[in-house]
């Protein structure tokens, strides 16, 4: 098994408006998971998190999927996919 503690998903507000991401999920749609559920957390325009595979970076958000292994780069496609609490893909 490969395991990269440091890969990670970057997730952006582009918008003009701070967006509450409560309930949302991030999910490696190509392998069925690891998900990823958000707590209550507002993004203000132009504010970015990332999600890392084990490792913990509180600058970033602190989000971890806490897995040993590779999430990203292990399929063909490997799509990550951030879905909103309605469960709409809001992007990828």
């Amino acid at each position: 098994f490969r395991s990269e503690a440091d890969e990670y998903v970057q997730i952006a507000n582009r918008g003009q408006a701070a967006v509450n991401i409560e309930g949302w999920r991030l999910t490696d749609v190509a392998d069925g998971s690891p998900t990823l559920y958000f707590p209550n957390l507002t993004l203000r325009p132009g504010a970015k998190i990332r999600v890392y595979t084990n490792e913990r970076h509180d600058e970033w958000g602190g989000f971890s999927f806490g897995h040993g292994r590779a999430v990203w780069n292990n399929s063909r496609p490997d799509i990550a996919a951030l879905f909103d609490s309605a469960g709409t893909m809001s992007c990828f």
